[in-house]
Parts: C-alpha cells; sequence; structure tokens
C-alpha cells in the first residue's frame, strides 16, 4: 500500500490564544501517563465529494475549535508540567492511499493502520529526551484518500494531555464544529491541577523508567501479536446471562463480562507447567462523573485511573467472580480514594509503589500488568463532519498485554485489540471461552457495505 503525502503544514488557531492562557498546568494523572500518542482512525465510506472541498472544510473547522482547545496547538514545555499554549499549531497532513479502502477493512492489520496516521504514536514525546519541535507537538492529524473515494481520518493525540475520553471528547466536537455548531466546546479545557496538584515525580518516574519501556515501547512484529476480535452484542448477551447471579442481584455490563472472559482466558494462557502467572489486571477508569462535584464530561486531561486486581487473589475462581472482582475493584475508586490520590505525598509511597513493582517484573521477566482500556459508549461514532459517520472505528496502542475495547458499527458489540506475545496468543486463541463468543480477524467490509445501503 503506497501512502502519497500530498501537503503537509502546522494548522493554527484561527485566533491567538489570550496571554493568560499561555500556560496549561499539567495534573499529577498527567505527569503519571506514559509520553506517547493516542491513535485514533475514523473511515468513511465513499460519497460523491471533491477530496479538495473536504480538505478545506477539515482544514477550516479544525482551526476554529482549536481556540477552545488552545493546549492542542501548542508544545510541551521543557518543564515537562506545562504546555507552552503558543499556537504553534497541529501538525494536518493530506495524503492519497492508492488501494481502495477494502484493502485495508478486509482483514485490518495493524502495520498497515499505523501508515494512516500522521506519525508513529510510539513516538517519545518527552521534552527531557528531545528538544526538536516535531516531539513536542500535541496534536497530529492525517486525512488520507482512497482510490475508490473512501477516507480515513488518523489521529495522533497527546497522552500527556488527554486520555481516552479527552480524545473521544476533542473528535466528536471537532466535528460537531464542522456541522456549525459553534457553542460545542464548552467546559473542555479545565483546571485539572487544582483537584489533582502536579508532584515532584523524577525519582519515581526515573525508577519505573525501564518498566515503562517494556510496556510502551513496541517490540519486534515477531515478539508481540496483536489481534482484533469481534464480541457480538447477541453473544455478549449470552455471555452476560451465563455470568449473572441467579438471585439476579448482580448483572454484569457488557464489558465487565468481556474483561472476565479475556481474563479467564489469559490465565490459562499464561500458565505454566511450573507455576501459576501472577497476573495483575489493571482497568482504566473515567473519573470525570465519579468526582464529587462532576468534571466537564468533555475536559482534556488524564482524569482517570486504574483499578487493580490480581489473578492470585483467591476470590478469583470463574467468570462470575472474576466480573464481581472487576466491578467491586472499579467502586472503590470513590471520592476519599480520589481525594488522597490527589494529595497522598511522593516520598515513601510512590518509591514503595515503584520498589514492588520493578521487583516483580524483575523476579519475572514475562511477568506484567494487563491493561484493559475500555472506549465503549465514547461517542467517536457520532463523528459526522458533514459526510456522514464513520463506518469503522479503530484506535489505541496496541502494545504488549494490553486489551483495547472499541464499541462494534452497531453499538452492541465490542471489538477488542489484544496484544500478547506469539506463544501466548497461540494459547489464548484455542481457549474455549474465547472459540464460544468471539471471532477472530473479522472482515470490516461487509459492515461497510451493509452501512451503505
Amino acid at each position: 500500500m503506497e501512502v502519497e503525502i500530498i501537503s503537509r503544514e502546522n494548522l493554527k488557531p484561527s485566533s491567538p490564544t489570550p496571554n493568560h492562557l499561555r500556560t496549561y498546568k499539567l495534573c499529577l494523572f498527567d505527569q503519571l501517563a506514559s509520553p506517547v500518542y493516542i491513535p485514533i482512525t475514523l473511515f468513511y465510506s465513499a460519497r460523491n465529494e471533491n477530496p479538495g472541498k473536504k480538505t478545506g472544510h477539515l482544514k477550516e473547522s479544525l482551526s476554529k475549535i482549536l481556540t477552545h482547545y488552545y493546549p492542542f496547538a501548542g508544545r510541551l514545555a521543557g518543564d515537562g508540567l506545562t504546555v507552552d499554549c503558543n499556537d504553534d499549531g497541529a501538525v494536518f497532513i493530506e495524503a492519497r492511499v492508492s488501494c481502495e479502502m477494502s484493502f485495508v477493512v478486509d482483514e485490518p492489520d495493524n502495520e498497515v493502520l499505523l501508515r494512516l496516521l500522521p506519525f508513529s504514536p510510539y513516538r517519545r514525546h518527552d521534552p527531557a529526551r528531545s528538544s526538536a519541535d516535531e516531539d513536542l507537538v500535541m496534536l497530529g492529524v492525517q486525512v488520507n484518500y482512497f482510490a475508490c473515494g473512501g477516507v480515513a481520518i488518523g489521529f495522533c493525540i497527546s497522552h500527556v494531555a488527554a486520555d481516552g475520553a479527552a480524545a473521544a471528547g476533542f473528535v466528536e466536537t471537532w466535528s460537531r464544529f464542522a456541522r456549525g455548531s459553534a457553542s460545542a466546546a464548552d467546559g473542555v479545557v479545565y483546571d485539572c491541577g487544582s483537584r489533582f496538584p502536579p508532584r515532584d515525580l523524577s525519582d519515581f518516574l526515573r525508577a519505573m523508567d525501564p518498566v515503562d519501556e517494556k510496556i510502551y515501547v513496541p517490540l519486534p512484529k515477531e515478539e508481540v501479536i496483536p489481534n482484533r476480535f469481534r464480541f457480538e452484542g447477541c453473544k455478549i448477551t449470552a455471555l452476560r446471562n451465563e455470568i449473572r447471579d441467579d438471585s439476579r442481584r448482580y448483572s454484569p455490563s457488557r464489558v465487565e463480562a468481556v474483561t472476565a472472559l479475556i481474563w479467564e482466558a489469559l490465565i490459562a494462557a499464561t500458565t505454566t507447567s511450573s507455576q501459576p502467572p501472577t497476573l495483575v489486571i489493571a482497568n482504566a477508569v473515567n473519573l470525570r462523573q465519579r468526582m464529587n462535584p462532576p468534571l466537564p464530561q468533555q475536559c482534556i486531561g488524564n482524569v482517570c485511573f486504574l483499578s487493580m486486581v490480581s489473578s492470585l487473589d483467591e476470590k478469583t475462581k470463574n467468570r462470575n467472580r472474576l466480573a464481581k472482582r472487576i466491578r467491586q475493584t472499579i467502586n472503590e475508586i470513590d471520592d476519599e480514594c480520589k481525594r488522597e490520590i490527589a494529595y497522598m505525598g511522593t516520598g515513601e509511597w510512590l518509591d514503595d509503589l515503584a520498589g514492588k513493582v520493578c521487583g516483580e517484573f524483575e523476579k519475572d521477566p514475562n511477568m506484567g500488568v494487563f491493561y484493559f482500556v475500555s472506549w465503549c459508549r465514547f461517542p467517536f461514532y457520532e463523528a459526522d463532519f458533514g459526510w456522514g459517520k464513520p463506518t469503522w472505528v479503530e484506535g489505541g496502542l496496541k502494545t504488549n498485554r494490553t486489551a483495547i475495547f472499541v464499541d462494534s458499527s452497531d453499538g452492541e458489540g465490542i471489538e477488542a485489540w489484544i496484544s500478547l506475545n506469539r506463544e501466548e496468543m497461540g494459547k489464548f486463541e484455542q481457549q474455549h471461552g474465547i472459540l464460544s463468543y468471539s471471532t477472530f480477524k473479522p472482515s470490516v467490509s461487509k459492515n461497510l457495505q451493509r452501512l451503505d445501503h
């Protein structure tokens, strides 16, 4: 697949950022986010519109929305604690793809999908490692025009200033601006630093750097396999009914049910003859509506926290208990917990955390935290820039031992990109629950055709 870059520019906000907003302060959770990019690609079926007209429309509306999302038009400052909102602009690329869109979506391949992005999402976004402007950019967009007339818009959004919810909010809000809504960006820049004050994390981050590299820097393709599984809505309903208590006092959500199923399969796939696995499951939890008072739903920043539970817990024996443990640990992130997180000192607590995590990695190089990130119910499929809603949404970092959940196009199912090493993936794919409830490497083309007619 040949991707030809037609144009590249730094797109500036349509009006300058006021002086009193020139410095955007990061919060504690922003400090803890890995300095990489959140990748998202939206696919749109062919329409009878001029590509040049589409590009002009996108550029004009992006320039307008950047006046509201002004940190995304800035550069990460050298202190690593602030964004210089200097209006240097977002990277905007227009590209022509030689093949038809079906080549990409028939059997989506991660290496091919990466070519539709403005740059590698794994690029270290860290002023301590590089002062080059291209490494400090907060937002990149690449508009890809396929030979068939289909369009794919690829985004790279700085993880330092956004989590998945913030990224989804930006994409959907930009699309509303493109459709003429001038009041769509209220409350998107919120002072999260006042709720979660930043701390001196230099010692902690230095200790965690080898672990961070292991998790976020992509390993060679032959070592880590990212594969895509689809859980249809009807299959998830059956799974939820299986997991639900007979007393009906507990009924798992879609995400809880699929997470429990995958967790059970992971335990089996990572078990060796010598010892059971130590597999810590971490679920990213959006805190915006869990705060008291709640934060704006679309505000930028990493307003999320990880709920963690170990597979060695004696209470985790079957899918029902796995699902219950997931909900229990998420519910433990209450307002008191969030206040403790925000105001606890960084000394002994962080040193102890870094020591424990690094120690576990040293004892078992194959052991690690398995991350579940759910983008379900995020409004990606509402991103209509004036030529219809996307027919397929793909995104998330395909790093070792991660699962990224995105809604299927009908809103009922879940598509999961799961990354494991080759041996573990071979075992995982053969687990009974995975074979029973999911479709492996499903084609997207049928969905595109169905939605077009």
